[in-house]
């Protein structure tokens, strides 16, 4: 009977949790699921249309094959280039020095900043006539271009204001480098090891199961992102940044087409899933453990 109260209390204290759980994750993945088998614009009656969904999408939707190509170029470099920003910030917030965690601070804060404002920021600072930057390098004589209108320029640009937000990926980096056993470096020191090989062959390798993680979480984000196109580029100069999450938004709500939406968000999904999969069977060759088995 006490067991029974028990477990009748737990279950009431985390009724709240289970209640949203249900109504806000697994019921709207099922229902977007079922959706994606219909044809729907929230006015006319839903028209089930089995896979035709998915295969407009895979043959006869261009646009989906330019949003997929579009993301897949800014994951691709968007996910180096922030672990190794991540890493080096890491290193120096790592660094034993009065004030470093009011920098520490200060590095994290992007990431809690609203991503409509920030931007709004970079729109400003980049803007052709009266932008910050095009203005430094009109002082170098030089002249700026148009980084968000000229097709060429658009996505690296995205990809470059991306590294901004690598706080948490550095403070996630800086827990991983205050688990490293201090004894490593010192039989280093003995050895007469510089920086650069006690980088390469000490932090680097007992960091590498920070850097798998770290590697699917970047990748995870940059195949979810959205809110640079939609209020930057909107989707870009001839498409240029148009991401699959911006080109799922448009579908859903600015062509009112909920079941092709449905279907593109199951596509991201399963991409996203594939890519995280093979990540982890591949970190398998490269991924150290404390024991020496990578798993």
């Amino acid at each position: 009977m006490r067991l029974a109260k028990e477990h009748a209390t737990f279950y009431l204290l985390i009724s709240p949790w289970l209640i949203g759980l249900l109504c806000f994750v697994i019921g709207p993945v099922a229902a977007s699921f079922v959706i994606g088998f219909y044809q729907w614009d929230l006015i006319s009656p839903a028209k089930f249309v089995g896979f035709r969904n998915y295969t407009d999408m895979l043959f006869h939707d261009e646009l989906f094959w330019q949003s997929l190509r579009v993301t897949i170029i800014y994951a691709f470099f968007r996910v180096p280039l922030s672990l190794a920003a991540a890493l080096l910030l890491a290193l120096l917030m790592n660094k034993r020095l009065p004030g470093i965690g009011l920098f520490r601070t200060i590095y994290y804060m992007p990431t809690v900043i609203s991503g409509v404002a920030v931007s709004m920021l970079w729109v400003w600072m980049f803007n052709p006539q009266f932008g910050i930057v095009n203005a430094l390098l009109e002082k170098l004589n030089i002249q700026g271009p148009g980084w968000f209108t000229d097709p060429k320029l658009a996505l690296p640009t995205l990809i470059l204001i991306s590294l901004y937000h690598v706080g948490s990926t550095a403070v996630i980096f800086l827990a991983g480098l205050k688990n490293i056993p201090p004894h490593l470096y010192e039989a280093a020191d003995l050895d007469g090891a510089g920086s650069v090989k006690k980088l390469f062959f000490i932090t680097i390798p007992q960091l590498t199961p920070t850097i798998l993680f770290n590697s699917i979480m970047l990748l995870i984000t940059s195949f979810q992102a959205f809110t640079e196109a939609l209020i930057i580029t909107n989707g870009g100069p001839v498409n240029k940044t148009l991401f699959f999450n911006f080109y799922l938004y448009q579908n859903a709500f600015s062509y009112s087409k909920l079941g092709y939406a449905s279907a593109l968000a199951w596509v991201l999904m399963l991409i996203i899933l594939l890519l995280s999969i093979v990540t982890l069977r591949t970190s398998r060759r490269w991924v150290y453990y404390e024991g020496g088995d990578s798993r």
